[in-house]
């Protein structure tokens, strides 16, 4: 596994020398975190929900995030669409069903999403990736994570084979698979959880390694540990007196200043 330990380091290289260009249909709560965290990581933001300029902007973009946070009755069609020109044109889609499963609306939508559209990338809590794959659980409450991380792996491995896809379930232990090799992160911090949006900024660094790295295991692997890693370089920082403006600031500062060699360094994951 040494070889695709050094891959992952070399992801964040990658995604510096290419620049990709990451489309994003997205969160208006956390637009602006999405977009900066983009620029802090070497990627190029670009928001738009115009569906007449899907195809012109897909015809250029590297990737394409779709996060239905803020889902209304436009969204629930034009990420279709978008998707598909996406998938038409090669380009990887990477989608965040941020609290799939909490209102029947968003359970449709998540479902018309699978259906109709093939995804680089599912990345979402543990919740929403048990309301994709079918289990029902009581407590979920859809933006927030129901935690149950003993069979994490396996519906990770299961739900990548079933739509051909990774699977990153972001929790206590992150876990990454693409139904056959599994990544376990163990880097991270309660601490995220004092701002809003580092979910969706997670999305934004796999959008961004994906535009950039064909593997998009290794590449969503990355991403997840990086805001793990950034998570943690703000919890060094956070002091009392300090407020969550820091931790946001300093998760940005960190991306910004990651290299290959500081992520070695500092990541923390199981490869099997």
């Amino acid at each position: 596994m040494e070889f695709e330990r050094e891959q992952l380091g070399n992801v964040i290289t990658s995604i510096r020398e290419k620049q990709p260009i990451v489309f994003h249909i997205t969160n208006t709560v956390t637009i602006n975190d999405c977009a900066n965290i983009t620029l802090a990581v070497g990627a190029s933001p670009l928001m738009s929900f115009c569906e007449e300029e899907f195809e012109d902007i897909l015809s250029f973009a590297s990737s394409l995030v779709i996060n239905i946070g803020t889902m209304d009755k436009q969204m629930r069609e034009s990420v279709v669409k978008a998707g598909q020109i996406a998938n038409k044109l090669g380009k990887p889609v990477i989608l965040d069903p941020v609290g799939a499963g909490a209102t029947k609306a968003r359970k449709e939508l998540v479902e018309k999403l699978l259906a109709g559209v093939h995804f680089a990338v599912i990345k979402g809590n543990m919740a929403e990736i048990k309301s994709i794959y079918g289990i029902q659980n009581s407590e979920n409450r859809g933006v927030d994570s129901a935690e149950d991380l003993e069979n994490g792996a396996e519906i990770a491995k299961a739900l990548a084979k079933r739509y051909d896809t990774v699977i990153a379930v972001t929790g206590k232990q992150d876990i990454v698979s693409d139904g056959h090799r599994v990544a376990k992160i163990n880097n991270g911090t309660p601490i995220l959880a004092k701002v809003t949006g580092t979910g969706c900024m997670t999305a934004s660094l796999v959008g961004s390694a994906c535009g950039a790295v064909r593997d998009y295991f290794t590449a969503a692997a990355a991403a997840v540990a990086m805001m793990g890693i950034a998570g943690e370089k703000a919890e060094e920082h956070y002091s009392v007196g300090s407020g969550n403006g820091t931790i946001r600031t300093e998760i940005l500062d960190t991306i910004c200043n990651m290299t290959a060699d500081r992520f070695m360094e500092s990541e923390n994951i199981e490869l099997s």
